[in-house]
């Protein structure tokens, strides 16, 4: 089953469950996928791989929308979007811990022999096409840069 199947499925869950805060969140999931499909002019099906970076694109925005609110004690808006996330996260694969993404970086570091900073950029582009949709990037880079300093 697709993705867009599977959040029709659950946007009329959540219409018989009467649950706004989900169906707000799928609604916006089809509305991101339906963008990027149509962006491109072909009435293709977009890849996995491009339904994940919109999922983890909506959840990274949600996240800084949550952060701002909480810095300026407005829970009454950071909570609802705290909830979306939770929502489209069940979309994404399951995340990595942090010492699991750091094993496969210094995997990928022995494998290439890269040392210094200078490699960064080559350690980068490998490690987030295997881990792709499995860890957010900004952990990524943070732990290649802890590895190779």
């Amino acid at each position: 089953m697709s993705l867009s199947e599977r959040i029709m499925d659950e946007i009329k869950n959540a219409m018989r469950a009467k649950d706004t805060v989900a169906l707000e969140s799928l609604r916006s999931i089809k509305s991101e996928l339906l963008l990027a499909q149509t962006a491109s002019g072909s009435k293709e099906e977009i890849t996995e791989d491009e339904e994940i970076k919109i999922l983890q694109r909506l959840v990274k925005t949600r996240k800084e929308s949550a952060r701002i609110f909480t810095e300026q004690n407005r829970m009454d808006l950071a909570e609802p979007e705290l909830a979306q996330v939770a929502v489209i996260e069940k979309f994404l694969p399951q995340q990595l811990s942090e010492a699991e993404v750091e094993a496969v970086i210094a995997k990928i570091i022995a494998e290439t022999g890269a040392s210094g900073i200078a490699s960064m950029g080559k350690v980068m582009g490998l490690a987030s096409a295997q881990l792709g949709g499995t860890a957010e990037g900004k952990t990524i880079s943070t732990i290649v840069k802890k590895l190779l300093t």
